[in-house]
């Protein structure tokens, strides 16, 4: 059980909050890059708790700032985005992307002093489609990320955002458990209707998986385990990477390249960002003998998304259709009938919906975890370590902050090993075939 002082611990994100600071060293994304245009209107975020406003400049330049203009804290919201710069629409006051004062329209020229004005900017940056932060205290940032989608042309890659109106800890929970998936997902579904090559055979075969957790440089990494036959066993493989990544068991490992974000918006409020590879085949089907033999596909996996729209409030951003006020769309007929298990319909809706049924922020005290609870269990405790670690010394950086090669071998998927062979030996052979590059494990 977790405790309501341990459950603060998790869940504040604020400015002085350890697991806000534990967060604000890092690089991540924030906003989608096509979300603000040069020149365009400023846009309002929310990140840990704290009112930006993001805009990009006539040179192309993101600038992610503090939303109070620094002489009389009027929104920069409300400003000229205009000239490499916004204005202040209060004093004609104007900063750069950097948050240097380039103007003070109505100081006399005898009496400006712009040199010793800045705004609260951070470093900002665009990759992947995305636009990134670093909102941590160092003059120089710390190096961006080595991930595997570095590797990867930005044309092949597609970004999905949702905000989920409930807490960071509610939707990342939900991706680092993986028995959920024979129910939420897929219950309800005959077995015997599943192609044996569709990587949802097993889940569908057997709901009660057993586990391996192994630590790794960057956090964890579950391998679920089920038989596949009397000679293999299925492995399906989630990572869990600080402060708030994970790489998801969507695809198979050798082909799936993917990872998605929890970042919080606020202690209620939470955006997920989801950037992958777009796939070459069926994103479920097997992998054999060098290529992709394409799975069947179930109803209720698959689903669009729809989305209210958007707003320009502090929260107002990639908000589905399906939400809590309207009980997330439930179908009590679909969910009677079989058609649908949850009877609501599309994965993606499913995990928002599930977040949000535990109010915005849960409390821990009334849980029983299980067995199939482990990673779950093993998670808390090792962010509750990694949070209090660095609010003790803040000299020593979290894992990965300077050592951007720790993501590096790490994916999520699916995949066969003959029995006996260990869990770790197994992913290993796996991601040295698929990527030449092998694990980085924890030190012992």
């Amino acid at each position: 059980m977790t405790n309501p002082a341990e459950n603060a611990v998790l869940t504040q994100v604020g400015p002085g909050t350890p697991m806000g600071e534990l967060m604000r060293q890092y690089w991540f994304p924030v906003a989608g890059s096509d979300e603000v245009e040069a020149d365009g209107d400023p846009m309002r975020l929310k990140v840990l708790g704290e009112k930006l406003i993001a805009f990009r400049d006539s040179s192309g330049r993101v600038g992610v700032m503090d939303h109070r203009c620094p002489h009389r804290c009027a929104s920069l919201f409300f400003g000229r985005n205009e000239e490499d710069g916004i204005r202040c629409v209060y004093h004609g006051w104007k900063f750069d992307v950097e948050g240097n004062c380039l103007d003070q329209a109505n100081v006399p020229q005898h009496q400006d002093f712009k040199h010793k004005v800045k705004a609260r900017a951070y470093k900002a940056r665009d990759r992947y489609g995305a636009i990134w932060v670093y909102m941590g205290a160092r003059e120089t940032p710390p190096p961006f990320p080595d991930f595997e989608l570095n590797d990867i042309d930005e044309a092949e890659l597609t970004i999905r955002m949702i905000q989920m109106e409930y807490n960071w800890v509610q939707g990342i929970e939900n991706d680092l458990d993986t028995s959920h998936f024979s129910f939420l997902h897929i219950g309800g579904i005959d077995p015997d209707s599943i192609d044996p090559n569709d990587l949802l055979y097993e889940a569908a075969n057997e709901p009660a998986p057993e586990f391996e957790i192994e630590e790794t440089s960057m956090g964890l990494m579950y391998g679920a385990y089920r038989p596949a036959d009397e000679n293999n066993t299925h492995w399906r493989v989630g990572q869990f990477m600080a402060p708030f990544w994970v790489m998801p068991p969507i695809g198979p490992t050798e082909v799936f390249v993917g990872m998605k974000c929890f970042v919080p918006m606020d202690d209620t409020h939470t955006m997920t960002i989801f950037i992958y590879r777009n796939q070459p085949s069926a994103p479920i089907g097997r992998f054999k003998n060098g290529e992709i033999i394409p799975g069947l596909g179930l109803e209720g996996y698959k689903g669009l998304m729809e989305y209210r729209d958007n707003t320009t409030d502090w929260v107002g951003r990639w908000r589905l259709r399906n939400s809590r006020e309207n009980d997330y769309l439930i179908d009590r007929d679909a969910q009677r009938n079989g058609v649908v298990y949850t009877g609501i319909n599309g994965l993606h809706v499913q995990d928002v919906a599930v977040g949000g049924m535990m109010d915005v922020i849960n409390d821990r005290q009334f849980e029983h975890l299980a067995a199939s609870d482990v990673m779950i269990i093993q998670w808390r405790r090792k962010l509750l370590r990694l949070a209090r670690a660095f609010q003790k010394d803040n000299s020593i950086a979290p894992p990965g902050v300077d050592e951007p090669d720790g993501y590096r071998g790490h994916r999520g998927g699916n995949f066969v090993a003959p029995n006996g062979v260990p869990f770790q030996q197994a992913y290993e052979d796996r991601m040295r075939n698929a990527t030449g590059h092998a694990p980085r494990w924890a030190a012992e």
